[in-house]
């Protein structure tokens, strides 16, 4: 049932709230604290949980993967609501632990960059593509298409 599927998101999004609210009162900051981040996790762990069980009907993963298309318009709406300068007063940790993240991003994105092989470029393949016709098409056993 497609019902089941936006249930599940409800469910998922309640408890993101509820424990981003809760982390935000443990670190001492008057705002909640990665609460949509955290339900978008526990509805994916959940399809991939129900998915291994055989539990994922086609309605309750229709709902899942209809507002799963819907949620980062929800997640920008839920966003904006938060008060930034409130978390920003309350506290240097928030400017800390964000500053934090974005290096973090910064220092995965470049280590992945390094142990991932070095893939062709466009330019590249382009190149090999005309290089490929032209022999085709000078080639005296074959004809040109």
């Amino acid at each position: 049932m497609t019902i089941s599927g936006v249930a599940l998101l409800a469910i998922c999004t309640l408890l993101g709230t509820f424990l981003g609210d809760l982390l935000g009162s443990l670190l001492g900051v008057k705002a909640n604290v990665g609460g949509v981040g955290i339900a978008m996790l526990l509805l994916i762990a959940a399809r991939l949980w129900m998915a291994r069980r055989g539990l994922l009907t086609p309605g309750v993963k229709f709902g899942v993967e209809f507002w799963g298309a819907l949620y980062i318009p929800i997640v920008v709406a839920m966003a904006a609501q938060q008060n930034v300068l409130v978390a920003a007063r309350s506290g240097p940790l928030v400017l800390i632990a964000g500053i934090a993240a974005v290096l973090l991003c910064f220092a995965t994105v470049a280590i992945i960059s390094r142990l991932g092989k070095k893939g062709e470029t466009m330019d590249e393949i382009e190149a090999k593509a005309q290089a490929q016709a032209q022999g085709d098409a000078t080639s005296p056993g074959k004809r040109a298409v």
